[in-house]
This record gives C-alpha cells, sequence and structure tokens, in this order.
C-alpha cells in the first residue's frame, strides 16, 4: 500500500526525531577535513562549502513508494519536501547574512561561499549534521587516440553477442539512456539520430541536456564555455562513452549497443575536474529533468539508467563524510527507479580496490573491464570487494582498444572502465 509524499515525510521526521541525537556534539566535528585544512591556511578566504541538513536518510524516506512509472516523480516530491522543511531555518538565516546559494533536495543540502567565520557559525547550528568543502575531484580519464576507417559492427559487441540480440528484434526501442560526462557533441553523425533532443528536422535542447558546470574548476578556461544551453564536450570523453551505448552512423559505423535507444545528457566535469556538487546536480535533474533555465521540472522525463565514469581523486582518496553525502544521493537515485550504472576504476590488479564512489555503492551497478576475445580482466581494472566485503564489480565487460565517437566527427579508440561501463 502506497502513502503520499507528506505521510512518508511526516513519518520520516519523527523518527528522525526521536532518534537520539547528540545535542551537545561539537560543531568543530560537523567540518570535514579537507575544509577544516582549507580553513586553516586561509582563515579570511571564503570557501565553497555543502551544508548537509540533520534529516532522515533518503532509503528511509523512499522506501514506502510504489513501484512503476510515476516514481521518479514521486521521489522528487518527497525528497523536496523533506528538502523544504529541515533548510527553511537556515536559508531565512543566510539570507538576512546577505548569503546567496544553491540548494539540492537531492542530498538535502544547501551550496553557499563563505568565510571561516560564517562556516563556524554554520557549524554550530543543531539543524546542520555536515559542512564539506566542494572541492574538486580531479579524474585521470582516457584519452581516445585516434582510429581511422570504418569496421561496421565494433568486435566488442560482435564478442559479447549483439549482433543476435538485434536479430531477436531487441534494439533499446523505448528506453531512455543518460550519461554525466564531460558533455557530448551531440550532432555526431553517430549520435544525432538518437539524441533525444533531436527530431529529425531540428533540436530542442529543454529536458534533454544540463549543463552543472557554472564556473571554472580546475582554472584556466574552458573550450565549451559555461552554463552551456546547447551540449558541448570539453574533453571527448562523453561523446566517446555515449558512442559505445548508442551509436550508430547509419552506414558503416556500428558502434553503440543500442541503437534505438534515445539519449540525453548532463555536463558534470569541467575538463575533467568535478565536484560533489556538480554530480549531485546532474543526479537531480536526471530524476526530474528541466527547461534550460531550469524551470518546469517534468519527472516523465526521467532516463531509465544513468551512465558514471568518475570517482574520488586517485591521489587523496575521499572522507567518510564525502563518501556519505555521495551514497544517499546514490541511493536516492535508485529508489527513483533508475538505474545507475558506474565504472568499476582503474586502480587495478590488486584487490579491495573499487573504492571509490559511485562504484563502490551496493545501489549501483558496477562494471569491470576485460580484454577481448580472452575476457581475461584487464589489468588496470578495479577489484573487490568493495568496502564491507561487498562482491564488485557486478559485472564485466569489454575496455580495451573499444573504437567509438570522438569530438570533431570522427572515431577514436580507449582503454578504461570507462570503456566498459557503456557496454
Amino acid at each position: 500500500m502506497s502513502s503520499s509524499p507528506e505521510r512518508i515525510v511526516a513519518l520520516a521526521m519523527s523518527a528522525m526525531m526521536l532518534a537520539a541525537v547528540n545535542p551537545t556534539a561539537k560543531a568543530s566535528a560537523r567540518i570535514d577535513a579537507p575544509l577544516a585544512a582549507r580553513m586553516a591556511e586561509s582563515p579570511e578566504q571564503s570557501q565553497p562549502v555543502l551544508v548537509r541538513m540533520v534529516a532522515p536518510k533518503p532509503s528511509d524516506l523512499l522506501r514506502l513508494l510504489a513501484p512503476g512509472e510515476e516514481r521518479p516523480g514521486h521521489a522528487a516530491e518527497t525528497l523536496r519536501k523533506a528538502a523544504a522543511s529541515t533548510q527553511v531555518a537556515l536559508i531565512e538565516w543566510l539570507r538576512i547574512e546577505g548569503v546567496a546559494g544553491r540548494s539540492f533536495w537531492l542530498g538535502n543540502m544547501v551550496r553557499i561561499e563563505v568565510t571561516p567565520a560564517t562556516i563556524a557559525a554554520i557549524a554550530a547550528r543543531d539543524d546542520v549534521a555536515a559542512i564539506l568543502l566542494d572541492r574538486a575531484w580531479p579524474q585521470t580519464l582516457p584519452v581516445p587516440q585516434s582510429a581511422a576507417g570504418t569496421r561496421a559492427v565494433e568486435p566488442s559487441l560482435t564478442h559479447i553477442g549483439v549482433p543476435q540480440v538485434w536479430q531477436a528484434g531487441v534494439r533499446g526501442r523505448d528506453v531512455v539512456i543518460a550519461g554525466q560526462d564531460t558533455g557530448y557533441q551531440w550532432d555526431h553523425p553517430a549520435l544525432r539520430a538518437s539524441y533525444r533532443g533531436w527530431n529529425g528536422v531540428v533540436a530542442d535542447h529543454d529536458y534533454h541536456w544540463h549543463d552543472a558546470i557554472h564556473g571554472l574548476i580546475g582554472g584556466g578556461s574552458n573550450s565549451c564555455g559555461l552554463d552551456l544551453q546547447v551540449p558541448c564536450d570539453d574533453g571527448s570523453h562523453g561523446t566517446h562513452t555515449m558512442g559505445t551505448m548508442v551509436g550508430d552512423d547509419g552506414a558503416e559505423n556500428q558502434i553503440g549497443i543500442a541503437p534505438d535507444a534515445r539519449w540525453i545528457g548532463c555536463r558534470n566535469m569541467e575538463e575533467g575536474d568535478g565536484t560533489p556538487s556538480t554530480y549531485t546536480e546532474c543526479f537531480q535533474w536526471f530524476v526530474e529533468p528541466t527547461r534550460l533555465d531550469g524551470s518546469d521540472p517534468d519527472a516523465s522525463m526521467a532516463p531509465h539508467v544513468i551512465n558514471n565514469s568518475w570517482g574520488c581523486p586517485l591521489s587523496e582518496g575521499c572522507t567518510p563524510l564525502e563518501i556519505e553525502l555521495m551514497a544517499d544521493v546514490v541511493d536516492a537515485v535508485r529508489a527513483a527507479g533508475i538505474l545507475v550504472v558506474a565504472s568499476a576504476g582503474n586502480s587495478g590488479p590488486g584487490c579491495g580496490s573499487i573504492d571509490t564512489p559511485p562504484g563502490m555503492y551496493a545501489s549501483a551497478f558496477s562494471v569491470g573491464a576485460t580484454e577481448s576475445p580472452s575476457d581475461a580482466i584487464a589489468g588496470f581494472s578495479s577489484r573487490g570487494p568493495a568496502p564491507g566485503s561487498l562482491l564488485k564489480p557486478d559485472v564485466t565487460a569489454p575496455g580495451v582498444g573499444i573504437r567509438s565517437s570522438v569530438t570533431g566527427n570522427g572515431y577514436g579508440s580507449s582503454s578504461g572502465t570507462s570503456m566498459a561501463g557503456p557496454h
């Protein structure tokens, strides 16, 4: 028996208030280690932070939702109501202080840029669970190498039996695939026909494209720009991954497994650098896509599956609070009825190397990489178990020398679990 979003939120909030919440917890314990270090280094400088509210876990809020096509909409409504009820006092306090921010109902947090003094004041609030630095998570993404010529159906597709599936009439029709990555060249000859924003004559990017990159993350400049109203790929990585999912130029480049599926995209990295907020923003938009200006959210436009090829910075790893944040986000997306596919990572060959979001989570479908035609695990592919002795990856797929679309209307080969996940 299903319950209304209001009922679900009320039940969860009551349970949370009855739980043992330590009111005497030190404010400093709510400040994540990277942020504390940055505050000590620059005591007067404003920092980009994520303020997470004391609130029920998304898994508790969404566990009573009924299955079906309306599930993403019910999830969005439930999470939005919970966020509104828990963020209202903080947002009013920020308004009085003259601090503008961006509110997220997915992850129940507010992104602001404030001084250490203001951070300390916020950390002392009883309605605040944690404050994290919205720091860059640099990614070491494989760079496709030019691959001339055509090969009709790609060998990796033949190796896993894709042509036989096509012959059975299964080509991805009525499925919507999403990707959050470095962006996408939507009008690439192998991608344009399957882009949901293309009707065969003109393009309309409302509900089909979102850019979560509002400022430079890695410094310098960006080849595509910021706050893009038209899809663009500043690294070619996203275009390559989408090609393996749906690519077909209608001629001799059959590179995609599900050429009759439709795709939508979100840019979550700025030339390979993302942050917890950019990843969360893309996930939130996928649960409830909007027009380009952020208006008129419509969960009926949500995808069925989302491809992810990103993780924590290899040199530092993620903190427990960062892992918890992204776990809540991924758990909520999965509870909304959307499959989250995650590349397992390229930290192999040691065991226990699947230790970064989102591939480490039980709610993510993690993919390791193999070599073809031997099916041997690629040396770079991260291995399980994931933390908590969780069996990972969930599956393996070809990830060595994969030829797919690249920006500039060309094709290139690349290796990595980023290439395996799209399979």
